[in-house]
């Protein structure tokens, strides 16, 4: 009779925790940050339609790294729990905590009761009425929750940027300024060779916008993402944004969320 094969608990927690931050770290990276108006995405991704960042509901926004087919069932599931708890009770009652807390749940009893874990990091952010209130919760592969304060990074080499950012970061930042920090983050070649200049077409940029009526969550596309990045990135001095730049990049937002694929994951409620 042959023995069974036997793996310490301590090992194969090990072992599935090296194999999600491999994973992890091969995606691209993606920048969150404060700024006055609110808070903005920045992520390198020069695909148009398998999206990092997206929105979950009135003041939330959501961004991600690792394997899209992964994440993209996290968000999927998180618009529904959004939907579901706004619908139930009133929106005010869906937050960032919660969401946080339900998408914690889920990747904890995946990381521990399946074979293979996520290979996901999430960010979830929602915008406060005021400078200040805005909330920052970052979710790795086994479910921990850590709350951030001002600017994060997630996927790709982020520990040789990770001080930088944090210390070029203020809180009075304008949106170019936070461009212009995340576009540092993210110019090191993850090769190894010399820092690139991304462009706009590189560039995947969001931003939940503090005065913004109910739905803050707006896309930065275009002209205007140009603007922005060439009154900046090569200088001191922001370059102005045209009202008619502005005004070509505010699409009035549906009625609601519709279209989403019916492949999601299960969340339980938040406490």
């Amino acid at each position: 009779m042959s023995m069974p094969f036997y793996v310490s608990p301590e090992q194969l927690i090990r072992d599935k925790a090296d194999y999600a931050r491999k994973g992890i770290a091969r995606g691209r990276s993606v920048v969150v940050a404060e700024y006055a108006g609110g808070i903005a995405f920045v992520a390198e991704n020069p695909s148009k339609a398998l999206h990092k960042v997206s929105e979950i509901y009135d003041r939330i926004g959501f961004a991600a790294v690792g394997k899209y087919n992964e994440f993209e069932n996290l968000r999927v599931a998180g618009v529904r729990y959004a939907d579901l708890r706004g619908y139930s009770y009133d929106r005010a009652d869906v937050t960032a905590r919660g969401l946080a807390n339900a998408y914690a749940q889920s990747l904890g009893a995946v990381f521990t009761s399946e074979p293979k874990p996520l290979e996901v990091e999430v960010v979830v952010a929602q915008v406060g009425p005021q400078p200040g209130t805005d909330q920052l919760y970052r979710l790795t592969y086994d479910g921990s929750v850590a709350e951030e304060h001002g600017v994060v990074i997630i996927g790709g080499q982020t520990e040789a940027v990770v001080g930088p950012l944090r210390e070029g970061w203020r809180a009075d930042l304008d949106l170019p300024g936070v461009l212009a920090l995340a576009l540092r983050a993210l110019s090191p070649d993850p090769a190894g060779g010399p820092a690139r200049t991304l462009t706009a077409d590189q560039l995947e940029v969001a931003v939940l916008e503090r005065d913004r009526p109910r739905r803050t969550f707006r896309r930065l596309e275009g002209a205007v993402l140009q603007a922005v990045i060439d009154g900046r990135a090569g200088g001191d001095t922001p370059g102005p944004v045209s009202a008619a730049e502005v005004a070509a990049a505010r699409t009035p937002p549906a009625a609601g969320h519709s279209g989403l694929p019916s492949d999601t994951v299960d969340l339980p409620p938040a406490d």
